[in-house]
């Protein structure tokens, strides 16, 4: 089964390499179509977490901010395909930091920093776009898939230009792996946790929600500064992302602190195009418990 699903795999690659963005675009409205409109794709979920984190909004209004957000979700698919064929030129053009400079001044001081970022417009690119625009070493964290085939396969794609992809599981020894030259950790944060009792419980659109307790624990244990990635699409297929400083001496702060920042941050990036997170995760579904 892994070997055929490879197979497909490549084959809707090759597919969409040879395909010109203009038809890619047409593509993916009939996949959100169908996604939406037929296969109904996690549609009771994406329909609860806007009524309860837009509450204020209309059904009408509601309504279109899920066929919006299934547009997003069908033109991050196609263009994660796309990515299997971009040119490092491409990348540039097409996902580009405006202001990588930010991140300079560590880099001078031999230090390395935390790049927090989310399921907000096309994250499969970062992978491709941050080494070429970042000048250090850059580990990026992520979850592998249960098909150790399709693993490699992304994986092998993903670290094409220079990161080094690494397994969830392997945080703790990746940081160490490190702590001697500056590197850029990129972990996308906005993931449900696994563990309830570890979890940071922030106050989120009105709901107390679960967020990771990794990149807190390492900016902590490493004193590393704390930046968040906004990642805005200018039009589609084209997204720039800006660096913004959430924590520079995370020592001194209280527990939880740098989480919350993360938090709020997030909020206040979804509250202006909320269309183009990712809905259909299933974010609240972890019940908060008491901690011994």
């Amino acid at each position: 089964m892994d070997i055929l699903t490879a197979i497909l795999v490549y084959v809707f690659v090759f597919i969409i390499a040879i395909t010109p963005f203009f038809l890619l675009y047409l593509i993916s409205d009939l996949l959100g179509f169908v996604l939406y409109r037929i296969v109904g794709y996690r549609k009771e979920v994406v329909y609860e977490n806007l009524r309860k984190s837009f509450p204020d909004l209309s059904e009408g209004k509601i309504k279109r901010l899920v066929r919006l957000s299934y547009r997003n979700l069908s033109d991050v698919m196609v263009e994660t395909l796309k990515g299997f064929s971009l040119t490092k030129r491409n990348v540039l053009k097409r996902h580009r930091f405006i202001n990588p400079e930010i991140v300079d001044p560590f880099i001078k001081n031999g230090q390395s920093f935390i790049v927090t970022a989310s399921h907000y417009n096309n994250w499969e690119w970062g992978g491709l776009s941050i080494p070429l625009q970042i000048d250090c070493d850059v580990a990026v964290f992520y979850k592998p898939l249960s098909s150790k085939r399709m693993d490699s396969v992304i994986k092998k794609n993903r670290q094409r230009t220079g990161i080094e992809m690494v397994s969830f599981f392997k945080t703790a020894a990746t940081f160490k792996k490190y702590k001697d030259r500056p590197t850029a950790y990129f972990l996308v944060a906005d993931q449900s946790p696994s563990n309830a009792r570890k979890s940071y419980w922030i106050d989120f659109f009105g709901r107390e929600t679960a967020f990771l307790h990794g990149p807190e624990l390492y900016a902590k244990s490493y004193n590393l500064p704390v930046l968040y990635a906004d990642m805005k699409r200018v039009k589609r297929g084209y997204y720039e992302i800006e660096l913004s400083v959430l924590v520079d001496n995370p020592s001194g702060l209280e527990e939880g602190e740098i989480t919350k920042r993360f938090a709020a941050k997030l909020e206040d990036v979804v509250r202006k195009q909320p269309e183009n997170w990712l809905w259909s995760h299933k974010r609240w579904k972890m019940k908060k418990v008491e901690k011994v």
